[in-house]
């Protein structure tokens, strides 16, 4: 039996979970999430906490069983605490900054390019550390709204200038030699 998918997931308070066939929605403090899953899966509440279990140990079910725990575990997470992820920026002159709810970078380009947030994103600026935090309760659109800020301009190799996540490593070239 998958590891992952035996665990039960504990629902915090504040947090209502309603299962309805194969559609699970997750309401909590922070926003509300819709997910369908697939019908041979089956999730149970049970005292606080949301159980899923597989029809037979065929690789598929054994595939979709810890996947399927792992996504309402991730919706319940964060419709109670929340995601985010950090950029850095780096590079001479590249800097970023809040106008309303928009972010806006200027990154080397001639022109400043505008990053609107979608619905349950927002975006935070801290230019002493020059961070850029995206947060958010939909773990997914975390992910690919800081990977749309990352592709604006990604790290370059040869000085490392660029917008990268905060933990990422650039692999850096040694450029031209020079006259000895």
């Amino acid at each position: 039996m998958s590891r992952i998918g035996r665990m039960p997931v504990v629902v915090p308070k504040g947090v209502d979970v309603e299962v309805n066939g194969a559609n699970v929605r997750v309401k909590g403090p922070k926003g509300e999430l819709t997910r369908t899953f697939p019908v041979s899966m089956e999730i149970l509440i049970e005292n606080g906490e949301i159980n899923v279990k597989r029809p037979s140990d065929e690789s598929t079910y054994r595939a979709l069983h810890g996947m399927t725990r792992a996504l309402i575990f991730n919706m319940v997470y964060g419709v109670s605490t929340g995601f985010e992820k950090l950029l850095e920026v780096n590079g001479v002159g590249y800097r970023a900054e809040i106008q309303g709810k928009n972010l806006v970078l200027y990154v080397g380009y001639s022109h400043p390019v505008v990053m609107e947030p979608p619905q349950g994103i927002s975006f935070d600026w801290d230019a002493k550390l020059r961070q850029i935090k995206v947060m958010g309760y939909d773990k997914e659109l975390v992910g690919q709204v800081a990977a749309n800020i990352r592709e604006v301009r990604p790290p370059e190799p040869y000085k490392g200038k660029g917008i990268k996540y905060m933990k990422e490593k650039i692999r850096r070239k040694a450029g031209k030699a020079g006259k000895v």
